[in-house]
C-alpha cells in the first residue's frame, strides 16, 4: 500500500487554504505533518480521506497503490474509510457518540466494519483498550466520564480497530502525559513496522521524534520544507522551522519566580473524588498570589477533579477549601477547561458570547479585542460559530474569556494541548504576563512534564500517591546550573 499525493489544494470561495502540497508515503516510513494551529494540517488530511467540510473544495490527485481515489463517487470511496483507510479525528469527543459506552464504540467497528461477529468484536475491542491501559471500568462508561487523554485513547481504538493499512492519525497524542504519549508513539510505529502508511499531524516535537520518517513543515498552507525526520529537527532551513524546533518546552529556560504574595485559594487534608469515588486524598497546599504550580501526573488520575474542585464545581469529600483575601471576591477564582468546545455554546458566534460577558459583567468594550490581539487571534473569527474555528484558535478565545475577568486565580486545565509549540511558548508567556500584571496565582495542569517543570515555580506531581496518600507532595524542580 502506497499513499501519492501530486498538486493537493484546498479552497473555498476562490481563496486559497493550502496547496500545493504533493508527497508520497511508503509503508514503513511515516510521514509527519508539524506547523502552527491553522496552518492546513487537519485539511491536508481531510482531503486525502474525502472528508472535507461543505464549502471546501479539494483538487489534485490522491492515489493508493497506483489507482486514484479523489475521482470516485462518494459512496465508492466513502467504502474505503475504515477499511483501506481511516482517519484519527483532533477531538475526541466530537469524534465519539457520547451516549454509547466505549467498548460498544471500539467493538462497533470490529463488528460492523472489518465483520466480526459481535462477541469476538467485544472479544477484540477489550484487548484494543487494555493495550491503551484502559480497563473494565474505563471500557464500561461514556466518554463524558473520562479525561480528555482517555477519551482520546478510545478514538485511536475505534479508529484502527478494522484493520486499515493506511492511518491519518489527526493529533493522537494531545492531551496526554508523557507516559502515554509514548506509548501511543510505539502503537503508531508498530503499525508502520508491520507495514501500514502512516500520515502522523502533530505539534509535539517528540512525537516527531519517536514516529521517524519524513517531516514536512507546513504554514498558512504552504510547505515551507520536507526532509528525513533526523535533519529537520535538528537543522531545518526555514525561519519558522527553526523556531518551531526552538519552541519544544524542553529548551525552555527555568521560570525565575518571585516572592509568593498572601494566600488566595488553600486546601486542607481534601480528598478529591467524582461519583462518589475518591480519587486523591490528603492533599494540603496554598496557591498565593503571584505564584504558579503546575500539576502533572497520568491521564485520568484526577488532574481535571482536583480543578474542579477547587473552581467549587463539584465538593471535595473530606477536608477543608479556604478562599482569603482577593481570593473571596466574585469571579476570582476561574477555570480554562480542557475541551474548548465543550466550553462554548454552539449555536451562537463568539461575538454574541463575548458581548453577553462584557454586558454581564460590565467590561469596557476595548478589553476583548485587546486580549485577542495579544493571543494572535484575527478579530474576524468573532462573527464564527464556535464549531468554525480550529481547536487552538477555540482554545485562546477561552484564554481571553477568562483573562478579561481579570481572576485572582487562573485554573488552567490543559491549556496548550491543543496548541503547536510556537503559539504554546506564547500564549503561556501571556498567561504568565496576564497573571504577573494582576498578581493572580495560576494552577496549571499539564501532560507535558518539561513545561511544568520550567513555566512554574512549583511542581505539584500526582503521580506517586494513592487515594489513602497522608499527603501529595510538593517539590520545586532543580534549576539547571546555565538557568
Amino acid at each position: 500500500m502506497t499513499l501519492r499525493v501530486d498538486d493537493l489544494r484546498v479552497s473555498t470561495g476562490g481563496r486559497r487554504l493550502v496547496g500545493p502540497v504533493g508527497f508520497t508515503v511508503e509503508p514503513g516510513r511515516p510521514l509527519v505533518i508539524l506547523g502552527e494551529t491553522g496552518a492546513g494540517k487537519s485539511l491536508i488530511a481531510q482531503a486525502v480521506m474525502g472528508s472535507l467540510p461543505r464549502g471546501l473544495i479539494a483538487s489534485g490527485a490522491v492515489s493508493l497503490d497506483g489507482a486514484r481515489v479523489d475521482a470516485l463517487p462518494r459512496g465508492a470511496r466513502e467504502a474505503l474509510w475504515g477499511r483501506r483507510i481511516a482517519i484519527l479525528p483532533q477531538e475526541p469527543w466530537r469524534a465519539l457518540d457520547p451516549l454509547m459506552r466505549n467498548l460498544s464504540q471500539v467493538a462497533e467497528t470490529h463488528a460492523e466494519v472489518a465483520g466480526q461477529d459481535w462477541a469476538q468484536a467485544r472479544t477484540l475491542a477489550r484487548a484494543d483498550l487494555a493495550d491503551l491501559g484502559l480497563g473494565a471500568q474505563a471500557a464500561a462508561a461514556r466518554p463524558g466520564q473520562l479525561s480528555g487523554g482517555m477519551a482520546q485513547r478510545v478514538a485511536f481504538a475505534a479508529a484502527t480497530a478494522a484493520g486499515a493499512r493506511t492511518l491519518l492519525a489527526d493529533e493522537p497524542t494531545k492531551g496526554l502525559d508523557d507516559a502515554r504519549r509514548n506509548d501511543v508513539a510505539r502503537l503508531l510505529r508498530r503499525f508502520v513496522e508491520g507495514g501500514g502508511v502512516l500520515i502522523a499531524i502533530t505539534h509535539d516535537i517528540a512525537v516527531a521524534r519517536a514516529l521517524g520518517g519524513d517531516v514536512m513543515i507546513l504554514r498558512d498552507g504552504e510547505v515551507l520544507e520536507t526532509g528525513p525526520s533526523e535533519r529537520i529537527l535538528s537543522d531545518p532551513q526555514s525561519d519558522y522551522g527553526r523556531a518551531l524546533v526552538e519552541a519544544d518546552p524542553e529548551n525552555w529556560p527555568f521560570w525565575t519566580s518571585t516572592a509568593a504574595g498572601a494566600p488566595v485559594l488553600a486546601a486542607e487534608a481534601i480528598t478529591v473524588g467524582r461519583g462518589g469515588r475518591a480519587l486523591l486524598g490528603g492533599l494540603t497546599f496554598a496557591l498565593r498570589e503571584g505564584a504558579r504550580i503546575g500539576v502533572i501526573g497520568p491521564s485520568g488520575l484526577g488532574k481535571t477533579s482536583l480543578l474542579d474542585t477547587l473552581a467549587g464545581l463539584i465538593e471535595p469529600m473530606s477536608g477543608r477549601l479556604l478562599r482569603h483575601g482577593a481570593g473571596e471576591r466574585p469571579l476570582a477564582v476561574q477555570k480554562l477547561f480542557q475541551d474548548p468546545p465543550a466550553a462554548f455554546a454552539p449555536l451562537a458566534t463568539l461575538a454574541e458570547q463575548f458581548r453577553d460577558l462584557a454586558r454581564r459583567h460590565g467590561l469596557v468594550p476595548q478589553a476583548i479585542p485587546a486580549l485577542m490581539q495579544r493571543l494572535g487571534l484575527a478579530p474576524e473569527l468573532l462573527d464564527r460559530r464556535p464549531a468554525q474555528v480550529s481547536g487552538g484558535e477555540l482554545q485562546r478565545l477561552a484564554l481571553a474569556r477568562v483573562l478579561a475577568l481579570r481572576p485572582a486565580a487562573i485554573l488552567a486545565d490543559e491549556p496548550t494541548s491543543r496548541l503547536d509549540p510556537v503559539t504554546q511558548r506564547n500564549v503561556m508567556a501571556v498567561i504568565g504576563e496576564a497573571a504577573e500584571e494582576a498578581g493572580a496565582a495560576v494552577m496549571l495542569v499539564t501532560h507535558n512534564g518539561a513545561l511544568a517543570q520550567r513555566w512554574a515555580g512549583t511542581v505539584l506531581d500526582l503521580a506517586r500517591h494513592a487515594v489513602a496518600a497522608e499527603g501529595v507532595v510538593v517539590q520545586t524542580p532543580e534549576r539547571a546550573s546555565a538557568a
